[in-house]
């Protein structure tokens, strides 16, 4: 095997079982977005209603979803900028989750200050953010592990910022029949694992199997996240993302 391009074939041949629970974080807003505008139940009812008729078809493999895992499949061919496993504009959707909630805080909190790398001029938020992290249940048989040889010392593979080889590998991924791929995070301080779901029926549930209540926080000292119970501290100062090139110039007094 190549140490720089992998046919389908090849990484079929490294496919292995892989399963258990995963992380993803999501703003908490999305539980009550449509009570901030009515008065009742009912109302809300028909309100989510007409919402849910303007949404994008719910694709092959995600009716019996929830809303949360079907999400990144749904709206995947409206999304313009990409993403590791994922090229601008592409029909299939990745679920990118994580082994564990502080390394899905971790990508959250990266995504954030990203935010204000690219508005140098947008004040802090004067409250901290409220987000929830869900567990999903996953289990295949056609995974791939890239935390471990001869992927994980790949350099392109796990670039910061130019994703063009791991689109490509995911490409493959998928003509092999891959549904799950195991990577090693690198916005997460420990480089703990993170995984990208390829297709929904690798969720051996349809529903959430855990929750949990963040709050993190940004002003010039960096980020901290507060998990309310039971109740866990992380910080992710000044450096802790700074080896991405769009974090060199941050401009953190605001």
């Amino acid at each position: 095997m190549s140490s720089n391009i992998w046919t389908p074939a090849e990484l079929s041949s490294k496919a292995i079982s892989l399963s258990g629970n995963c992380w993803r974080v999501v703003e908490a807003q999305h539980q009550a977005s449509t009570m901030k505008v009515t008065d009742t139940l009912e109302a809300q009812e028909i309100l989510e209603k007409i919402i849910e008729e303007t949404k994008p078809p719910i694709p092959p493999g995600c009716e019996r979803l929830d809303f949360l895992l079907m999400t990144p499949f749904r709206y995947s061919a409206q999304n313009p900028n990409g993403s590791r496993f994922r090229r601008p504009n592409a029909p299939d959707g990745v679920f990118y989750a994580a082994e564990h909630s502080s390394t899905a805080i971790a990508e959250m909190a990266f995504c954030r200050l990203l935010f204000f790398a690219e508005s140098p001029q947008a004040p802090w938020p004067q409250n901290p953010g409220e987000y929830t992290a869900f567990a999903a249940e996953f289990g295949s048989r056609q995974g791939l592990d890239l935390t471990v040889g001869p992927f994980a010392d790949h350099g392109l593979l796990y670039h910061l910022v130019d994703y063009t080889f791991s689109r490509s590998l995911a490409d493959r991924a998928r003509e092999a029949e891959i549904t799950v791929l195991k990577y090693t995070s690198v916005r997460d301080p420990d480089r703990k694992p993170n995984f990208a779901i390829l297709s929904p029926k690798a969720f051996a549930k349809p529903g959430l199997v855990d929750r949990e209540s963040w709050k993190l926080h940004l002003d010039s000292n960096g980020a901290r996240a507060v998990r309310e119970a039971p109740r866990v501290s992380i910080a992710f100062d000044r450096d802790t993302f700074g080896k991405d090139p769009r974090m060199q110039d941050f401009v953190w007094n605001r």
